[in-house]
């Protein structure tokens, strides 16, 4: 295996400017898992009742479910650097008002409630935000490679947040764990302020205009490229990503086992997505054929989670299906990143967070309910069919070409690579504007998002040394 070939995973940290945001990244995303546990803990530790800890995850994920539209309007309006250095630092207060609360022994149940949702209630707006900004970071060349990136940095966050959590519960208990988050959002504040401007690519920000939102729908609904993987992630994200509800009943009811099998199970899939995000990374394009099979993969694999006789084979299951199920979620949100008109593209990724993550206060419950009917198995077999049945509706209309959705991504993903190419070849030196997007669709008013002159495509290549230079 060359040296190339090994790199291929982490090309996108060539570009200064993604190395500082995610260096910051691994540091707040771990800390926010950390935060995740401490606050389960503690209602279980106020009330010793289950229903109030699902009412706690509910809480988190509800805001999204309501307002992340709105959210990613708020992002397509604004200047996403600017918007997140808010976000984040508005992130931080609910963590630092849990510890105070904590620490002193006056926190009461209804005051996490609380700030749970209100840390859900930034989140909303913070998570599509986040998403649209990745291709301003790296560009389209990379982008396939940064979104792999990134949910390496959030699945391992996943495994080392909450083991950092207990060590931490145990040896200073939970109030630290609130402080310890609330400074880790220095780390991606200071990333962002250390970016460098003329290095990013900067979307148009969309004017304020009445019907915003209506709009943003009305163009998913009639663009099939963005609205069939968006409908293969609400089927999968309703009724599959519901992990972290089945793991420990599978683990306590399925095997009989303790607190260390579902340590287990929540380790050998984390290490499974990692993996699955690195393999993706590797990747330089996705095809609608790749989604839909993606997803049928994923189910296939859930099966065999689902029937595993021993730990030892549930836990090899289960880390093949972290890897399946990042694989086809890193799918999805690469083809929407590379499809989206810029202009939309904070709209559009709200809704895949909002499939994504704002399904959760429905699908929860629901393989919850399974659970406790038919079993933990029973309720990821559902979500194993769930999966395939999107996965072969998907491939259905790929093979069908309904639309021309392949033509047009395809179309879409060229335009995108093809305005570099432009601005170098025939904007003039010293002028005062850009060339007119080509992604502005009729009636689409945008502005520029600085205040003070951003170079152009041609200027920022011309200064930026071949290394850091979009490919």
């Amino acid at each position: 295996m060359s040296a190339a070939t090994l790199r291929r995973p982490f090309e996108s940290l060539s570009i200064p400017n993604y190395r500082r945001w995610f260096a910051g990244l691994v540091v707040s995303i771990s800390g926010n898992w950390m935060q995740t546990v401490a606050e389960l803990w503690l209602v279980l530790t106020i009330t010793g009742s289950a229903l109030a800890v699902g009412v706690t995850t509910a809480l988190q994920f509800l805001p999204m479910l309501i307002a992340g539209a709105w959210g990613g309007l708020v992002a397509d309006r604004h200047d996403k650097r600017r918007l997140l250095i808010l976000t984040q630092a508005l992130m931080a207060l609910p963590a630092l008002a849990l510890w105070a609360l904590t620490a002193s022994g006056s926190v009461e149940l209804w005051m996490i409630f609380a700030l749970v949702f209100a840390r859900g209630a930034v989140n909303a707006v913070d998570n599509p935000a986040r998403h649209a900004f990745l291709i301003e970071l790296v560009g389209p060349d990379r982008l396939v490679n940064a979104v792999g990136l990134n949910s390496a940095i959030i699945h391992t966050a996943r495994v080392l947040g909450p083991a950092l959590a207990g060590v931490v519960i145990a040896g200073f208990g939970v109030a630290t764990c609130f402080a310890l988050n609330g400074i880790s959002f220095a780390a991606t504040l200071i990333s962002l302020r250390m970016l460098d401007p003329d290095r990013l690519h900067p979307a148009e920000v969309a004017l304020r205009e009445k019907g915003q939102l209506r709009s943003g729908f009305a163009y998913v609904r009639r663009t099939p490229e963005l609205r069939v993987p968006l409908a293969l992630m609400a089927v999968a994200g309703t009724f599959s990503f519901n992990f972290q509800v089945l793991l420990p009943l599978l683990a306590r009811f399925s095997f009989d086992g303790d607190a260390s099998v579902y340590a287990a199970f929540t380790a050998a899939m984390g290490a499974g997505a990692v993996v699955g995000a690195l393999t993706m990374g590797a990747r330089g394009r996705v095809s609608p054929r790749f989604v839909a099979l993606s997803a049928i993969v994923f189910g296939a694999v859930t099966v065999a989670a689902a029937s595993a006789p021993t730990i030892g084979t549930e836990m090899a299951a289960l880390a093949v299906t972290g890897a399946a199920s990042v694989v086809f979620a890193s799918a999805v949100a690469s083809t929407l990143q590379l499809t989206v008109e810029p202009s939309m593209r904070g709209r559009v990724m709200a809704l895949f967070s909002i499939v994504y993550l704002g399904s959760t206060p429905i699908g929860g419950p629901l393989a919850a309910w399974m659970a406790h009917v038919a079993g933990p198995r029973a309720a990821l077999l559902m979500g194993a069919l769930a999966a395939g049945a999107a996965g072969l509706a998907g491939l259905a209309v790929d093979l069908g070409g309904r639309g021309r959705w392949r033509l047009r991504a395809r179309q879409r993903v060229r335009r995108l690579e093809s305005r570099a190419w432009w601005n170098r070849s025939t904007s003039p030196t010293g002028s005062d504007s850009c060339p007119p997007s080509p992604h502005a669709g009729p009636g689409t008013r945008t502005r520029s998002t600085p205040a003070r002159r951003r170079p152009c495509s041609d200027e920022r290549s011309s200064a930026t040394p071949a290394s850091t230079a979009p490919r």
